[in-house]
């Protein structure tokens, strides 16, 4: 009996564990990127929809351009989204690496049939529900 108790207090406790361990992106997160030489921001926000995650991309000159493909695969969040510049329209795919209220990582595009890939880094502003 006790040997049920002691494994089933070992279980419950690592399952707490595990369970503070998972990466949540829900909320609004700032961003910054370089391209060239000039820095740039973009304002990302994530949200649940069900089970499902949602958001949107907020450029200075661009706003609500709406996420596709968002999923989360343990502390890695992937999604692509259209940035509009000028008249032209530029596919971007993001793949971050959420560590807590940061993440790190890259966003890749194909510009007159080069791919292209850029460093993106963000801060957790607000969390949103």
């Amino acid at each position: 009996m006790k040997a049920i108790l002691s494994m089933a207090l070992v279980l419950g406790v690592c399952g707490i564990a595990g369970a503070a361990d998972k990466v949540d992106p829900v909320g609004t997160w700032n961003c910054e990127y370089k391209i060239g030489d000039q820095m740039r921001t973009v304002e990302l926000t994530i949200k649940k929809d069900g089970d499902k995650l949602v958001g949107t991309m907020n450029w200075p000159d661009q706003k609500d351009a709406k996420l596709k493909d968002v999923k989360l695969k343990d502390d890695t969040l992937t999604f692509s989204a259209v940035r509009k510049f000028m008249d032209n329209k530029f596919p971007l795919d993001f793949t971050l690496t959420i560590d807590g209220d940061k993440f790190k990582g890259k966003a890749a595009s194909d510009f007159g049939g080069n791919k292209q890939e850029f460093d993106i880094e963000g801060k957790r502003g607000k969390k949103d529900k």
